[in-house]
């Protein structure tokens, strides 16, 4: 048995290699067992070898059929390799597009911050505007303390001065009002000359003596206070007339006339009421003359009730 042979029984079963390897391992050996041995022990030999070829042949077999499963595990790793790396294709795309919208949101934040930063400068230039309109907003509260004190003080001050004011226009208007009555009293019968003629000008006490028993008390008083009380003729009729005198007349005035003039008539006497003033209103001159009440007014008689 050739080494060729040897090779081309084996090349098939175990491939080039291996057959190769083999043959030439065992040609040599077949040469020299040829030559060392009897025919018996050559067939004997042959038949050990054919033997052993059996069994290495089972051995191929078993390792062809391993090797069938290995290329079968073999494509299925494949596959699964290749489903792997579609997998990690599609992973690789979607780390991508997340690194893509990472970086987006990166950008994002980016501009965010940026924001953030003007927000916080803004805020920090509004909290050092906001500080300082607080401290004005604080002078202006102390400003304002000091005005209003001071304005409490002046309202005081006013508040005396005008009580002032009110006591001596008080004292004015009655220095004035007793001044005018003195004045009247003095020229009453320059005054009412054209209206009481033969004036002359009584003492409200001698006119108090003459009436005195048909009055009560407070009639009395009234007498007491008419500011003047002259007789004479009044349209040739003797006459007293009851004035009351005032600087600026009044309704008052016209009717404290009226009433003490209607006790003098209750005595018996021609009494004939009058107001005597330097001004009066268009209204109360109309109220007196409605009342029967005649009104001297600066020199003037104004007209009288019908």
């Amino acid at each position: 048995m050739n080494t060729y042979r040897i090779y081309e029984d084996l090349r098939l079963t175990l491939g080039e290699e291996a057959a190769k390897s083999l043959a030439h391992t065992l040609g040599p050996m077949f040469e020299e067992a040829r030559n060392a041995v009897t025919k018996t022990e050559f067939r004997e030999l042959c038949a050990a070898i054919e033997s052993h070829n059996a069994v290495v042949d089972a051995g191929f077999a078993r390792l062809t059929e391993a090797q069938s499963r290995t290329e079968g595990k073999v494509s299925e790793l494949a596959e699964a390799q290749s489903r792997t790396e579609a997998k990690v294709s599609e992973l690789a795309e979607a780390q991508s597009r997340t690194e893509a919208k990472v970086s987006e949101l990166a950008e994002a934040q980016s501009r965010t911050e940026a924001k953030v930063s003007e927000l916080a400068e803004g805020q920090s230039r509004l909290t050092e505007a906001q500080s300082r309109l607080e401290g004005r907003v604080s002078e202006l509260a102390e400003a304002q303390s000091r005005t209003e004190a001071k304005v409490s003080e002046l309202a005081v001050a006013l508040g005396s001065l005008t009580n002032t004011v009110e006591r001596l226009s008080i004292r004015t208007d009655a220095v004035v009002g007793r001044t005018f009555e003195l004045q009247f009293r003095d020229r009453l019968s320059s005054y009412l000359g054209r209206f009481l003629r033969r004036s002359k000008l009584l003492r409200n006490d001698e006119v108090l003596d003459a009436i005195e028993s048909v009055l009560d008390s407070e009639e009395c008083d009234e007498v007491l206070r008419v500011d003047a009380i002259a007789s004479g003729l009044v349209d040739g009729v003797p006459s007293h007339v009851v004035v009351e005198v005032s600087s600026t007349g009044d309704t008052d005035d016209v009717v404290r006339a009226e009433r003490r003039a209607a006790i003098l008539r209750k005595a018996g006497m021609v009494a004939i009421p009058v107001v005597a003033c330097e001004a009066i209103s268009r209204e109360t001159a109309l109220f007196a003359q409605a009342r029967g009440v005649r009104v001297w007014c600066s020199g003037t008689m104004l007209g009288a009730a019908g």
